[in-house]
């Protein structure tokens, strides 16, 4: 059953547009969501203004629309985000959403923690999954279904996570994002952190969270003293990527200089990026070939779930081809990947053996530790 409790005006939006499932996402990326213009994150509200006018205030005057207040780590819910401050935050004209750290030791808590806050008010709920939930399929399906359970299939559903997919390729993003759980992606696109070019970082995410078929609203950084410019670019390029939204980690980490780079207007024309997906092909391994296999399934070819592009999937993909009018070549490409966007990924029973839940060693990845996306600020 669905919770019965406050809910803000942008989730009654949402609601109303009905922005819910796989087969919507098109209609989603179109529909307003509590996402949509500028927000930033709040870690510590003592730490941020204080109180829910300091905050509004310093929202208005840098064109803010959203502020993302953490609600909960893992089974702890937080004092600080409350039916009282949710309410004031709204009637100063604010968009507030909830977020929460979740690790996947105690799915059900955490999903109780994420319905509360909804409960609260919140216009959006957003889900902090990150290495802790590598290779627990099984918990984040729990998760999503027990959260879903509470909340509703159509209440407006974030998940924020890693922005490189295939450096983290344990991790269960086809669960977070697919049937029936999150409906916005946040990719955590920290280009100063990850050591890459905005352009760079930006390009890479957009390749690898194509498939996942849900709008992206990137999350940029404000953290570790980026330059002006730098923040300018990420704005623009976003733009041309044709995202409605963008948000910012974090508001207490956030200087002078930061926030006049994020609340200035930027005007066009703006860079228009190439849009491209990943190429899959035998040897590739990973969550993106779980999501693949679950659309190849959907689309009546018979192959496991396995998380590796063995013979077998190599097999389904040339017959799918085949059937698509797809040069055959065995390889999942861009051609490939946009005709199986019309199907909704096959559901998965995540508690068999022999799932990718169950593989989590040959899912790892073989990367050196430079490229790992270093502990942000105010994480656990």
């Amino acid at each position: 059953m669905a919770v019965r409790g406050r809910i803000g005006p942008w989730c009654s939006l949402a609601v109303a547009a009905g922005v819910v499932g796989m087969a919507l996402a098109t209609s989603a990326s179109a529909a307003r969501t509590p996402l949509d213009g500028s927000g930033m994150w709040i870690w510590y509200v003592s730490h941020s203004g204080g109180s829910a006018g300091a905050i509004a205030e310093q929202a208005r005057k840098h064109r803010l629309r959203t502020v993302l207040i953490k609600s909960s780590d893992g089974a702890s819910a937080w004092s600080q985000f409350t039916p009282r401050l949710v309410s004031n935050l709204h009637r100063r004209g604010m968009r507030v959403c909830a977020w929460q750290f979740v690790y996947g030791n105690s799915p059900v808590a955490e999903a109780r923690r994420g319905a509360e806050a909804v409960a609260d008010g919140a216009d959006c709920l957003a889900i902090d999954a990150e290495s802790s939930y590598e290779g627990r399929y099984r918990s984040a399906d729990r998760y999503i279904r027990e959260l879903r359970d509470r909340i509703g299939h159509r209440y407006p559903l974030a998940l924020t996570s890693f922005p490189y997919v295939d450096y983290h390729p344990a991790l269960p993003y086809s669960v977070f994002l697919g049937r029936g759980g999150a409906t916005l992606n946040v990719p955590q696109v920290y280009w100063r952190a990850i050591g890459d070019s905005v352009t760079t970082s930006l390009r890479h995410t957009y390749r690898w969270n194509r498939p996942y078929h849900r709008p992206i609203y990137p999350l940029g950084q404000t953290y570790q003293d980026p330059p002006r410019e730098q923040l300018r670019r990420f704005r623009r390029l976003t733009t041309g990527y044709g995202a409605r939204g963008v948000s910012w980690w974090s508001w207490q980490e956030t200087g002078g200089r930061e926030w006049n780079a994020i609340g200035r207007r930027i005007h066009g024309p703006y860079p228009h990026p190439k849009r491209t997906f990943p190429s899959l092909a035998q040897g590739s391994r990973g969550d993106t070939v779980v999501l693949l296999q679950e659309l190849l399934r959907a689309a009546g070819q018979k192959v496991g779930i396995t998380g590796i592009f063995g013979d077998g999937t190599a097999r389904a993909v040339r017959r799918f081809q085949n059937g698509d009018g797809i040069d055959p070549s065995g390889n999942a490409k861009a051609a490939t990947w946009r005709a199986l966007r019309r199907f909704r990924p096959a559901r998965v029973n995540w508690k068999r053996k022999g799932n990718p839940a169950h593989v989590r060693v040959r899912l790892a990845p073989a990367l050196p530790p430079a490229l790992e996306l270093p502990s942000t600020p105010g994480r656990p």
